[in-house]
């Protein structure tokens, strides 16, 4: 009998687990936790270095000092090294990016040619510093950032003229001549707050009268010089402010 009974119990038992497990609640659906894409920010001030060459092109014409036209005095290209610093500010809104930038660099910018109307001297002009200042607009591809900019350019004009016979000097001018730039840029984030960079800038200088005299202080005639210049550096800024941030 007992045996009986406990071959019902088991067999009781063995119906209901079925049952039971119908009972239990379905393991819950858990959604995967969203991708975070680490998106590069150029927002904020940054401060920099750059290096790279220059060319400027003179056309000089020759002017009495009394304002009358004597002749053209020939042209020539004005070529050397550059280094200098930069200093601006980045706004970043979407992938579009816009700021103000400050550039002063030392240049050495030097050619010559022989006078054609005074064609017993040698012309020549160095430009030995300029600056620019200017408004940016890019955009970005993360840490990739195409730029143009334009605004106001400033240089420091230096003329001499040499006797072609003796080497001599005879009269010099100098200048601080202001003008226009245009440029653009492509710069690389390869950390969080650094950056490097290759840019491109064309100076508008036109014309300016440069009254030339001798180191004793006689002045002698009147240069009108006409020059432009094209600039291309290698850049490098340390920026700080918000240099990566996280997006869903």
């Amino acid at each position: 009998m007992k045996k009986f009974l406990l071959g019902t119990v088991g067999l009781i038992a063995l119906g209901a687990a079925p049952a039971m497990a119908a009972d239990l609640a379905a393991r819950p659906y858990t959604k995967a936790p969203p991708i975070i894409a680490v998106a590069y920010d150029w927002s904020g001030f940054y401060i920099g270095a750059n290096g790279g060459w220059g060319t400027s092109r003179k056309t000089w014409d020759l002017y009495s000092l009394g304002g009358l036209f004597v002749g053209p005095d020939g042209s020539h290209d004005a070529s050397g090294g550059t280094v200098g610093g930069q200093i601006g500010y980045r706004w970043q809104i979407g992938s579009w990016v816009v700021g103000l930038e400050a550039q002063g660099n030392w240049a050495d910018f030097k050619g010559s040619n022989t006078g054609i109307t005074s064609n017993v001297l040698t012309n020549q002009s160095r430009i030995d510093a300029f600056g620019l200042f200017t408004a940016q607009v890019g955009y970005a591809w993360n840490n990739a950032l195409l730029y143009v900019k334009g605004g106001a350019a400033v240089v420091s004009d230096k003329y001499d003229t040499y006797r072609i016979a003796t080497g001599v000097g005879f009269d010099s001018g100098k200048e601080t001549r202001w003008g226009g730039s245009i440029g653009t840029g492509l710069e690389y984030g390869f950390a969080p707050n650094w950056s490097v960079g290759v840019e491109y800038n064309h100076l508008f200088l036109d014309s300016r009268d440069v009254t030339f005299a001798t180191a004793g202080g006689v002045q002698t005639v009147v240069e009108r010089i006409k020059q432009d210049a094209d600039v291309v550096t290698a850049r490098i800024n340390y920026r700080w402010g918000g240099p990566i941030v996280a997006r869903y």
